[in-house]
């Protein structure tokens, strides 16, 4: 059995009527309270939108590419050598 989660803030929106009416409908459908739903609705799509930015998807030819490059990385070009050679100038290392 799971624990009912302890509710610690509250959260207000203005929403047109007919929308109200279908959020109404939806949660009824599902057998929750309309705050129950829109809690729900609203964790699930800030889930959504967190892991859209954390996750990276490749198709099959990219995924390729990318190991390619991995693997056998081309030759740095002049630019990236200046790039090297000017930042090690500021900070030293190797």
């Amino acid at each position: 059995m799971t624990q009912p989660t302890q509710r610690t803030a509250r959260l207000e929106a203005r929403i047109a009527p007919d929308m109200l009416n279908v959020v109404k409908r939806a949660a009824e459908i599902q057998g929750r309270s309309v705050s129950d739903f829109v809690v729900s609705a609203a964790h699930d799509a800030a889930r959504r939108t967190i892991e859209e930015t954390e996750i990276i998807r490749l198709s099959v030819e990219d995924q390729r590419r990318f190991v390619e490059a991995i693997l056998n990385p081309p030759e740095p070009t002049p630019a990236l050598r200046r790039a090297f050679a000017r930042h090690h100038e500021l900070f030293g290392g190797e």
